[in-house]
């Protein structure tokens, strides 16, 4: 199946419903993580998604932070300590990745599988609304789910991705997703990741270290990136040689949205951001300068703007 068959298959409309407010979190115990897993089902069997949670436990105001293709949940530490006072903050693995395991069939790295790991994950945090983050794959995810009829999603932050998603940047990102080597020693790992993410714009030197230390695991013989490799045989298989179409699915989504931008980015081009804030859902705009693709969300310039249209929905 097809990248657009997939999504138009998810097609549907969306009510909007106000969330129910709940406690905050207190106390700097609730600002460390930690480590789950869920167990979901996909065509081909079981499999097991890893999730990281910040906040307290018992705070019925959940944010969902998704990320994007070859990245996991540990990229949103800095966005979940800053939330954690005022939800519970979990941020999942996509299968694949992280933790989490590894699919037997790589053909089932889609996102409808993707999406029914997302409603499971949700059922097992026991709450009827979220409010959602995803960066990039994170936002396609989001933005499926926001579409369909008696969706949880609430408010939407989708981080430079939209309903146009730009042949030039998936053949991009498909020279690269699946065919890292294994690196001689840590610092080549990190180099690597700082070369593939430099889209990611200006970032530290502790901020490039924490996404490479998320992002790789030792191995015989050196360090490996944290993902199955098998994850980028869809791409190989099914090239996409136009941009993606999802105007469908987003005009469908009718809650509070807000869409970040990187200025330079290739995958979210301006016109159509521009279009999103008077189309479907009407977002918010918020564009990042000196940032392709993707803002990371590790300062405060690029939390700020979210924190801000999140916690209006209290």
């Amino acid at each position: 199946m097809s990248l657009l068959a997939a999504l138009r298959q998810f097609f549907s409309g969306a009510p909007e419903v106000p969330p129910a407010p709940s406690p905050a979190a207190e106390g700097p115990h609730f600002l460390e993580p930690r480590l789950r897993s869920v167990q979901c089902i996909g065509p081909h069997g079981l499999h097991r998604m890893a999730y990281t949670e910040w906040g307290d436990p018992d705070n019925e105001r959940v944010l969902v932070c998704v990320h994007g293709l070859t990245r996991n949940g540990r990229d949103f530490d800095d966005l979940a300590r800053a939330m954690a006072p005022h939800y519970r903050v979990v941020c999942p693995d996509v299968v694949g990745r992280g933790r989490s395991g590894w699919l037997a069939v790589k053909d089932d790295y889609q996102l409808p599988t993707y999406v029914a790991d997302m409603i499971t994950l949700i059922a097992r945090l026991d709450v009827d609304t979220v409010h959602w983050v995803g960066t990039s794959m994170g936002g396609l995810i989001g933005m499926l789910i926001a579409s369909l009829p008696e969706n949880p999603i609430r408010r939407l932050v989708l981080n430079d991705v939209g309903p146009v998603v730009t042949a030039s940047s998936i053949r991009r990102i498909g020279q690269y997703v699946g065919t890292a080597p294994v690196f001689p020693s840590y610092d080549a790992a990190e180099a690597y990741i700082r070369e593939v993410s430099a889209p990611f714009g200006h970032l530290t030197a502790a901020q490039w270290r924490h996404l490479s230390e998320t992002s790789v695991k030792q191995v015989d013989g050196g360090w490996a990136m944290k993902y199955d490799p098998g994850i980028g045989e869809p791409f190989r298989k099914t090239p996409i040689l136009m941009d993606v179409d999802l105007w469908p699915i987003y005009n469908a989504i009718s809650c509070p949205a807000m869409v970040l931008r990187g200025a330079e980015s290739d995958l979210l081009l301006r016109e159509t951001a521009e279009r999103m804030t008077t189309s479907g859902p009407k977002a918010r705009l918020v564009e990042i300068p000196d940032v392709g693709h993707a803002p990371t969300l590790m300062d405060p310039a690029q939390i700020s703007p979210i924190r801000d249209f999140l916690l209006e929905g209290r």
